[in-house]
């Protein structure tokens, strides 16, 4: 488990503004949360050298770029010894198409969040990935509907 790391009340207000917009100046930063530039601008790169900002990033509208079709898919491996594991992560990690494991507890060793054009391209993902993965004995899939809430902000405020 990771080291937790203490934030005070301006660190927080960073995060947030900084989730809110990353591509903020440190000047328009340091005004939103209270601070003047060079305490911000320290509290900003002590935050990213601690790994608390781990990058940034854009969103991306994911049917503006062809990717209408979102699958959730319920994992199961065949065993959970350690190299099984570790093989199926490793090559979860090296498909750009999962955007999201997560090991879970329950019926499903692992849940993936799929994005595809269309069931079509779903389908042959299906058989040409994801069955293929190491260790995958068993895929129930779920296809998004419609998706109520995608929130990459974590909720900061105490």
């Amino acid at each position: 488990m990771s080291e937790q790391f203490v934030l005070d009340a301006y660190s927080r207000r960073i995060l947030e503004e900084l989730q809110r917009d990353s591509r903020q100046t440190v000047q328009q930063l340091a005004d939103k949360v209270g601070l003047s530039s060079t305490p911000c601008w320290r509290r900003v790169k002590e935050l990213e050298a601690s790994g608390v900002v781990r990058g940034y990033t854009a969103l991306v509208d994911r049917a503006k770029v062809g990717l209408n079709l979102l699958v959730v898919a319920e994992i199961n491996l065949s065993r959970h010894s350690e190299s099984i594991v570790e093989d199926f992560e490793r090559s979860v990690l090296a498909v750009p198409q999962i955007v999201r494991c997560l090991s879970t507890t329950g019926q499903a060793d692992y849940l993936l969040t799929i994005a595809q054009p269309d069931i079509e391209s779903y389908e042959r993902f299906q058989h040409q990935v994801l069955f293929r993965l190491p260790g995958v004995t068993h895929v129930r899939s779920s296809i998004v509907l419609k998706e109520i809430k995608a929130e990459v902000r974590l909720p900061l405020a105490r």
